[in-house]
């Protein structure tokens, strides 16, 4: 006989609201269950002959809700395996809002019926006074609000604001709301003390203690949840369907622009100023840029039917919950070297097939990232130097071959020696924790500045730069040189 769970629901509170099937199904079955004893018409249950047990504990012990729900589910099959018929409790209607349902409905192991119950959702509208249909209210659960209500600005019921820090939750999950936007909490809907708290949406953490049988309404939003990304969204899908250039466009046309555009948000960044807020002008405008680029592959990916911007979104989510135990479950890591080897850890378990030393390392980044990247792994194997000092002398060994090879004329020979030397440098680098390509990007503005220098020297002279032999700018160089010094000391 295969398991089998009868869910009931308890109503929005008030006992007299419970349906006949469910107190006769409560009378039935002797093994009860009931997923928590905070409810007014919990004692239907747990002062039924033979009692009830509840999972109230596992909300305390358990690290999130899908944790919890997950245990629930758990606790009933099991449950129903041992007794092949229990009944399964759940404040409400099980149909609304209920996730343990949803995840029972969802397993093969087990049959499942529900018993229809009177939700909150009735009792709600007979508060408001509003045929929800009518109105086309949204139903929202206040622990998703800020993906669920993306892009909507009402009406919208929201449901699960169990604490204040919920409702604050929700409220700071808009930015620049208008204070005044107003706001409905719904307390204790159906019972004696019933309240109907008409306020603003600055003050719907503020007004009232919060617990489980609290909703919020709100007739209209002025700003949705993300209001800007989702303009943003179909802007990207706007213009791939009916612009004439980005409908010519692939995924490989854009190779080009999604580099570009990487290259300049880093000067961004690098021009950025702690004393100047002007720079993120730059920073932001190069950022959009960038992000328009995601947007871009996405909207061609969603035209082809492949995937859409939500999956980029939610894999990239999903991959760094996972990745980032210490702050998701219950690994603890108190250094940056523990979450690095945790994250490598979990890569590896993540990717099986990669095997080989350098799998999964990019052929296509630039060279210094490449050379970091294959040094690093290699150094996993016990390929590494022991310490910078090694590593520098590397350096002289490969200068002395370039030498040479200059002395023989042999260009091969050269070419492969600087790259020899190019790789020994960034392996000094790299014991030394120093980014080769922030090291080189200073060294370049340092010489750009400097030649600038120079030539804005040989003008105040009234000399010609490009007249000038290399001793004559040597002389101007180390006069800049002292000068740039003098400066950064001051």
């Amino acid at each position: 006989m295969t398991p089998r769970i009868v869910v009931v629901g308890l109503g929005p509170g008030d006992p007299h609201l419970i349906t006949t099937e469910t107190l006769g199904e409560i009378e039935r079955i002797p093994h009860r269950f009931i997923r928590t004893t905070q409810h007014p018409s919990a004692s239907l249950v747990i002062d039924a002959v033979g009692g009830a047990s509840g999972f109230d504990h596992h909300y305390d012990n358990a690290a999130s809700f899908e944790a919890v729900y997950n245990l629930i589910v758990d606790d009933l099959v099991n449950a129903a395996r041992q007794y092949e018929e229990i009944l399964y409790a759940v404040p409400g209607s099980p149909l609304v809002l209920e996730r343990t349902v949803q995840l029972l409905r969802a397993r093969t192991d087990v049959s499942i019926h529900v018993c229809s119950a009177l939700s909150f959702l009735d009792e709600a509208w007979r508060a408001l006074g509003i045929d929800p249909i009518e109105q086309q209210v949204q139903l929202i659960d206040g622990h998703q609000f800020a993906t669920a209500a993306a892009g909507r600005h009402g009406p919208l019921l929201i449901a699960h604001v169990h604490a204040n820090w919920v409702l604050s939750n929700v409220k700071l999950s808009i930015d620049d709301a208008a204070d005044d936007v107003p706001a409905v909490l719904l307390h204790h809907l159906g019972l004696i003390d019933e309240q109907i708290i008409e306020t603003t949406w600055s003050n719907i953490d503020k007004v009232i203690q919060a617990d489980h049988l609290t909703c919020l309404y709100v007739p209209h939003l002025t700003k949705s949840v993300g209001e800007e990304l989702v303009r943003f969204h179909q802007l990207a899908r706007t213009l791939r369907e009916q612009c004439p250039w980005d409908k010519q466009q692939t995924h490989h046309s854009l190779v080009r622009y999604l580099i570009e555009e990487t290259y300049e948000t880093v000067d961004a960044i690098s021009a950025l100023r702690e004393d100047d807020p002007l720079t993120d002008d730059a920073f932001i405008e190069e950022l959009g840029d960038l992000l328009y680029q995601v947007e871009f592959h996405a909207a061609i990916a969603e035209q082809q039917g492949r995937f859409t911007m939500g999956d980029v979104a939610r894999t990239v989510h999903d991959k760094l919950v996972s990745r980032h135990p210490h702050v998701f479950g219950d690994v603890v890591a108190s250094s940056t070297a523990e979450v690095l080897s945790n994250w490598e850890d979990i890569k590896n378990a993540e990717k099986p097939e990669r095997v080989g030393i350098f799998d999964g390392v990019v052929e296509g980044s630039p060279s210094l990232l490449f050379a970091v990247k294959v040094q690093q792994r290699a150094a996993r194997v016990g390929f590494d130097w022991p310490d910078a000092l090694g590593a520098l002398d590397k350096i002289v060994e490969e200068a002395h071959e370039i030498r040479q090879a200059i002395v023989q004329s042999d260009p091969e020979a050269t070419m492969s020696e600087v790259g020899d030397l190019l790789f020994a440098l960034v392996n000094v680098a790299r014991h030394l924790d120093i980014d080769p390509e922030s090291a080189l990007r200073g060294a370049i503005h340092k010489f750009r500045s400097r030649v600038l220098g120079v030539q804005e020297l040989s003008k105040q002279r009234g000399l010609d730069i490009s007249s000038l032999d290399l001793v004559a700018l040597d002389e101007l160089w180390e006069i800049v040189k002292v000068q740039t010094f003098t400066n950064i000391k001051l």
